[in-house]
């Protein structure tokens, strides 16, 4: 029970630090002390300091890939039962929707999302890498779904907009909170579902939008 809990105390500070003071950044020590364990804890519960960060996406990532996995899959077998084309509004409402929702998920997901956020924009590749890594089966099983349900679309446009779709998903999961828009001499901030419907018509519009 101890070796469990010093295991996640460790995930929990390096997602915390990893997140704030950059993967390179933070020391083996830094993380100990933050965990409450003793320096070696880190190479005994996971070899190095590069796997414990890919289990602290792993810890995240994966379980939001299957839920992701599993709507997409509701909505191409659906379509297939139906004997029509699936549509890109459901795959991606499937997609989106638990994405969107993964940010109050729990107390250290937005941790997560500004690790990542921060991964993306940083030139070393260490923490990106590992990220794409996992993302990337998921993605696949959504570019299968849209190029069913868009077959008139060159397969570089899709990608492209797909692109495009990731990128603006990107700005909303890390910056939503941060935007000037939020201002309330500007605008009020829209609550998590109305966010949600219009986002997915935004993205949609370019999605769908002839070349």
């Amino acid at each position: 029970m101890a070796q469990h809990s010093t295991k996640i105390r460790l995930l929990n500070a390096a997602e915390q630090l990893f997140a704030r003071e950059g993967f390179h950044n933070t020391s083996l020590r830094s993380l100990a002390s933050l965990a409450e364990a003793n320096l070696a804890a880190t190479n005994y519960h996971f070899g190095s300091k590069e796997a414990l960060l890919k289990a602290v996406i792993e810890r995240r990532l994966l379980p939001l890939n299957q839920i992701r996995e599993t709507e997409i899959e509701k909505v191409l077998s659906q379509a297939r039962e139906s004997n029509i084309p699936p549509t890109a509004d459901a795959l991606l409402r499937a997609f989106i929707e638990p994405t969107l929702e993964f940010r109050n998920s729990s107390s250290g997901a937005r941790d997560f999302i500004s690790l990542i956020g921060r991964s993306l924009n940083e030139p070393d590749e260490t923490v990106r890498n590992c990220f794409l890594s996992l993302i990337l089966p998921i993605f696949q099983v959504l570019l299968e779904g849209l190029r069913e349900a868009l077959p008139q679309l060159p397969q570089k446009i899709l990608l492209t907009r797909l692109e495009f779709i990731m990128g603006t998903m990107s700005h909303v999961m890390c910056m939503s909170s941060h935007s000037i828009l939020n201002s309330p001499s500007l605008t009020e901030a829209l609550e998590q579902n109305e966010l949600i419907q219009q986002l997915l018509k935004f993205v949609l519009a370019g999605l769908e939008a002839p070349e």
